[in-house]
């Protein structure tokens, strides 16, 4: 009995301990971690993170660090620039009857090509800022035209493209904008063909629009000015270049209805025209219809180029004289009654942007007085418009011709202050005349001179450069860059020594200069560089000082 009781017990005891081994247990796995843990490394209670106590001294040395890295900021560079020389000055040359360009109508495209580089050379090293080349001497080309052939002037046969094939007009405005020079395109809008022009051919356009033209006694042909083929046909010329080349300016000369001697003295022949409007009931005089015919067409060719090209100018140069008796005491030929030309009119009208009188007289003779008739024209000159009269360089009637042209170049600098500027005729009176060409060049055409601007004429604003400067031991390097270089035309820049500013005008492709330190005895201490468009407007400078 005893034994069965303490075999009970001994059973009792060892299911307590069971159960309380499998109590244990469960309690372990409850506190295990959700992730897995490295058995043989102890976990640890993160330390926090000794951080050092500030103080004054290592504040300040941290706030020195970040000012030295933080980059200076230089202040905007401000002066006032003088103003910069202004002036247009350009030759003609004109290309019928091989008067300038090319010398002859047989030389080959290589010997062109040199005769045109020589005379652009020239123009640039005399100080000349413009050229007006003439492209259409006479219902012709002397550039790639589907309108009309290929001029006389230039092959020796109507029609005929140069060989080996280059496109002259497209030659002359390159060579002549990488030399900083305008080039303007100069046209006769009425001359279908010029006695000097060889034979008439089944190429000129006196065979291809016979209903529009009349032949003249002098045996030169002529457009009908009244007719409206002659006006389509003309401006869809004038646009056609517009379109197709980078041009500065579109030009024409004083050849509208003809100088009465060309037919013998005779009335032009427009009889068919002119009935023609009578018929459709019009009231005008037959010298006012005329006069009318010129205007319109000189109003639509301005109001075309700037529809196309705002910043193309349009330029005519008249005969000099608008009516004898204008002003009081001038006598001589009509243009308003002659030539059916009423240039006042379009100058009064702004129907230009620049105006070229031929006032091919001395200054002296009042009867013709060069200076009297400048005046005159500024005084109907109602929009401020160019005024800058065409000089006979080649041959003006006067003791000396030297100081002729010199003393006119003055007047029209006193006459004229806000846009000076005059046009040579033609290049001959350079390239023939090196005593008067050294005469411009040593005295009113010294420095160069950027063309004056045209305000009324639209244009983007220009972006200001970005200047560089690299010190050498005795110079300064001086760099600029433009983001819209295609904007520019010239440069200005400017280098102050002392309290002087010196002036140099650059052509658009150059971006640097090298300025000595010192000049006649001043340090240099300021530099600047200002971009120019192609309408002379000027853009804002980068400049800076130098210590």
């Amino acid at each position: 009995m005893m034994r069965r009781f303490i075999n009970l017990c001994l059973f009792v005891l060892m299911v307590a301990v069971v159960l309380s081994c499998s109590s244990r247990k469960r309690g372990k796995v409850l506190q295990q971690p959700t992730t897995a843990v490295n058995k043989d490394v102890p976990a640890e209670t993160p330390k926090p993170v000794e951080r050092p106590v500030a103080n004054k001294t290592n504040t300040k040395q941290h706030a020195e660090k970040v000012a030295e890295k933080k980059p200076v900021e230089k202040p905007v560079f401000k002066a006032n620039l003088p103003n910069v020389p202004r002036e247009f000055r350009a030759a003609w040359v004109a290309t019928v009857a091989n008067i300038n360009w090319p010398s002859k109508n047989n030389l080959t495209t290589e010997q062109q090509k040199i005769e045109a580089i020589r005379l652009l050379d020239l123009l640039k090293n005399n100080n000349f800022n413009a050229v007006i080349f003439q492209v259409r001497p006479s219902a012709d080309a002397l550039y790639k035209s589907s309108l009309e052939p290929w001029s006389y002037f230039l092959t020796g046969t109507t029609g005929k493209a140069p060989n080996p094939y280059y496109d002259p007009l497209e030659f002359w405005v390159e060579e002549a904008h990488k030399r900083g020079l305008e080039l303007h395109v100069w046209l006769n809008p009425y001359r279908a063909h010029h006695s000097n022009g060889g034979t008439v051919t089944s190429e000129s356009l006196v065979r291809k629009s016979p209903d529009n033209v009349v032949r003249l006694r002098n045996g030169m042909y002529w457009f009908d000015p009244a007719s409206q083929e002659t006006q389509n046909h003309a401006a869809a010329v004038v646009m056609d270049i517009v379109k197709r080349y980078d041009i500065d300016g579109v030009h024409f000369d004083d050849y509208f209805y003809p100088y009465a001697t060309y037919n013998g003295g005779a009335d032009f022949p427009d009889d068919k025209t002119w009935f023609a409007y009578k018929k459709s009931g019009g009231n005008l005089s037959r010298p006012d219809w005329r006069r009318d015919n010129v205007n319109k067409f000189i109003k639509r060719v301005y109001t075309e180029i700037k529809k196309e090209k705002p910043a193309v100018k349009f330029g005519l140069s008249p005969f000099g004289i608008w009516k004898p008796g204008y002003p009081s005491g001038v006598t001589g030929s009509s243009q308003y009654d002659e030539l059916y030309a009423d240039a006042k009119l379009w100058l009064n009208e702004g129907w230009i942007d620049y105006f070229t009188p031929q006032l091919y007289w001395p200054i002296d003779p009042p009867r013709q007085s060069f200076t009297s008739l400048l005046k005159w024209w500024q005084s109907e000159n109602k929009h401020n418009r160019h005024l800058w009269p065409g000089l006979n360089t080649v041959e003006v009637r006067a003791a000396n011709r030297v100081d002729e042209i010199k003393r006119q170049i003055a007047v029209t600098r006193e006459v004229i202050p806000n846009s000076v500027g005059a046009v040579h005729w033609s290049i001959a009176g350079l390239t023939k005349n090196p005593a008067l060409l050294k005469a411009l060049h040593d005295g009113p055409y010294s420095q160069k001179a950027l063309v004056p601007a045209s305000p009324w004429l639209s244009s983007n604003p220009i972006l200001k450069p970005t200047l560089l400067l690299t010190n050498q031991p005795s110079s300064v390097f001086v760099k600029w860059l433009h983001k819209q270089p295609e904007q520019v035309f010239k440069w200005v820049a400017y280098a102050r020594y002392g309290d002087s500013w010196d002036i140099q005008i650059l052509d658009g492709p150059q971006s640097e200069l090298s300025l000595p330190k010192n000049k006649d005895g001043h340090k240099l201490n300021a530099v600047a560089v200002k971009p120019i468009d192609r309408l002379g407007n000027e853009g804002d400078y980068a400049g800076e000082a130098i210590e």
